[in-house]
């Protein structure tokens, strides 16, 4: 990130539009690390990913030539909660640094999406094709087996049963009225990438919104708006944070654009109040 003024330029986000550009193709461990360098630019990627292909290598140098993916899986299990020690924050599970993955790896804490991207990872390096679920309230992650599915809780790695997802979800379908009568498995199809990076990204954006952190969620709302173009919504959010960092210019390029989208959004009326001052502020600045 660079500074101009008092206005926040940020140009290190090439390489991130980069690797979420093919749906089909997101690499969505890179693309996680590379979220963290809106907190630490230093951060060497490379070096992050060195660090889990090492785990991944003394993982895979314990399987039997014919393990199954059970045998597999156990031994991840083991070796990821019980020697390396990676758990749930229960203690600080509001930090933004829980959904940093350099600073996961680093102090083995994080929440359900952050220990689950690097599960998967570790997974997908021995063979194991496992799955993120976006499920409500509580990231899961999920392995198809021969048997049908294994569906796994990322903050210890406990096996859930068709009961315990059910009694997961019944305070979401309580709190949204939703019918009972939606099948389970439609709460458990496979997450893609960029669901995925949306779903870590709009969980800082909620503890950067709160705590009023403006230039922190301007990194986020910068890479929302990449993973999100049509979503008209993030680019107005975009613009508030200019507008709280007082970058006038920016803030009107996004508030306008949204406005022109949305004439007639509960918050027109709101937001075009912002305009003059925002249009008088650009102008000193020129």
């Amino acid at each position: 990130m660079v500074y101009d003024g008092r206005c926040m330029t940020i140009n290190s986000l090439d390489y991130f539009a980069a690797l979420v550009k093919q749906d089909d193709s997101i690499p969505l461990f890179e693309a996680a690390v590379v979220i963290a360098q809106d907190v630490d630019p230093q951060l060497d990627l490379a070096a992050t990913q060195a660090e889990v292909d090492t785990l991944a290598a003394r993982l895979q140098r314990r399987f039997a030539s014919d393990a199954s993916k059970v045998q597999k899986l156990r031994l991840l299990n083991h070796f990821f909660y019980r020697e390396l020690g990676f758990a749930g924050n229960v203690n600080d599970y509001y930090n933004p640094d829980n959904s940093y993955l350099h600073r996961v790896i680093s102090t083995r804490r994080g929440i359900p999406i952050s220990l689950a991207v690097l599960y998967m990872e570790l997974a997908q390096q021995i063979g194991l094709n496992v799955k993120g679920i976006s499920f409500p309230g509580h990231f899961l992650m999920k392995l198809s087996v021969p048997s049908g599915e294994i569906v796994l809780d990322p903050f210890n790695g406990a096996s859930l049963s068709r009961e315990e997802l059910e009694e997961r979800l019944e305070p979401y379908l309580e709190q949204h009225n939703y019918p009972g009568t939606i099948p389970l498995s439609y709460y458990l199809h496979a997450a893609h990438p960029r669901e995925i990076l949306v779903r870590m990204l709009r969980n800082l954006k909620a503890l950067f919104l709160e705590h009023e952190r403006w230039q922190c969620l301007l990194g986020v709302q910068q890479r929302l708006v990449i993973l999100l173009p049509e979503e008209i919504a993030e680019r107005r959010d975009r613009g508030l944070a200019y507008a709280n960092l007082e970058c006038p210019q920016s803030a009107l390029d996004d508030l306008e654009a949204y406005l022109a989208e949305r004439p007639y959004a509960a918050d027109a009326e709101m937001l075009r109040s912002m305009l003059p001052d925002l249009r008088d502020a650009s102008k000193r600045l020129n």
